[in-house]
């Protein structure tokens, strides 16, 4: 289980355009890392507007957004046209970054016991470590409660 204070498990994952994406690149700026279960879904649509609508604040505190969700790259291409998102959203269609993260969880789903992302946000600093987690994220305020964190 990842703590505040770990070295943050490179990413290498293809972005919505279909572009090689590396954690490792973006050492020297913050990067709020945020997981979300799945592209234009109601929960995931408010949290990325959310993040869409303070992202120049964001911005103004040397941080970069990324999105990840185990969606394909055509899913998370929509879904950041659809909704005009700023920021790079990645796709994790192997789940390889939800394990590595420790985000990929059992989960109880109207009764049933499913796998699953488990909303969970990741704040790395510039040397790439861990500075805070907000796991068990509701989508609704979320995205201030990052900024006020930055």
């Amino acid at each position: 289980m990842l703590k505040e204070g770990d070295a943050a498990p490179d990413l290498r994952l293809p972005t919505d355009s279909g572009e090689p994406f590396r954690l490792s690149a973006h050492r020297g700026k913050k990067v709020v890392l945020y997981f979300y279960p799945k592209a234009d879904t109601p929960g995931c649509t408010t949290e990325a507007c959310e993040f869409r609508d303070l992202s120049a604040q964001i911005a103004a505190k040397g941080a970069v957004i990324v999105g990840i969700s185990p969606d394909q790259v055509k899913a998370q291409a929509k879904f950041k046209e659809k909704y005009e998102l700023p920021f790079t959203l990645l796709a994790d269609a192997d789940r390889a970054a939800a394990e590595a993260y420790g985000v990929w969880k059992e989960k109880n789903m109207y009764g049933r016991k499913v796998m699953g992302i488990e909303r969970t946000t990741f704040v790395i600093d510039e040397k790439g470590r861990i500075a805070r987690i907000f796991p068990k994220v509701k989508a609704k305020g979320h995205a201030a409660a990052v900024l006020a964190a930055l």
